[in-house]
């Protein structure tokens, strides 16, 4: 940890940012090689986790689009995680030709068995922000995000 008397310089976040990635990654990776599953496997259980929690339908073509992979490699990241137990597809209660993508509730039990002692430990290391040191965290986080978006985007063939 640093004193708060270190410049906090961009190069230094980036540094951060960057031991962050590769820490999480590291994570990620000990949790799909106790399942058996693949690093684009746990991304798209990340993204239908998410498009869950925010009351959004996920079909396979909008976790395509989200993965950026083609239509091949997305079905078998679907068959992989439906075989192995974390997800089915379900046709849309409002549109019954669309496929909606759901996971079971034993794949968010056992992820939830995983990576809640992390988040856990989160809470405890963020316990002393205050309010508005958490709202520059989170907007540090999602300027970040959209800068590495925009990248991306730009260098994407």
């Amino acid at each position: 940890m640093a004193d708060d008397a270190e410049q906090v310089t961009d190069d230094l976040l980036v540094l951060l940012l960057r031991q962050l990635t590769v820490e999480s990654d590291r994570f990620a990776e000990m949790f799909g090689e106790a399942h058996g599953l693949h690093r684009t496997d746990l991304n798209a259980l990340a993204v239908i986790m998410d498009a869950a929690r925010m009351g959004t339908p996920m079909s396979p073509s909008r976790l395509a689009e989200a993965l950026h992979l083609s239509a091949s490699a997305t079905t078998s990241v679907l068959d992989r995680l439906e075989r192995a137990g974390h997800l089915y597809r379900d046709r849309s209660s409002t549109d019954r030709r669309k496929v909606e993508l759901r996971m079971h509730d034993q794949a968010r039990r056992i992820g939830a068995e995983f990576f809640l002692p992390l988040g856990e430990r989160f809470s405890a290391a963020w316990r002393d922000l205050g309010e508005d040191e958490r709202r520059t965290v989170a907007r540090f986080l999602r300027s970040s995000i959209a800068a590495t978006v925009e990248v991306r985007g730009r260098l994407a063939p």
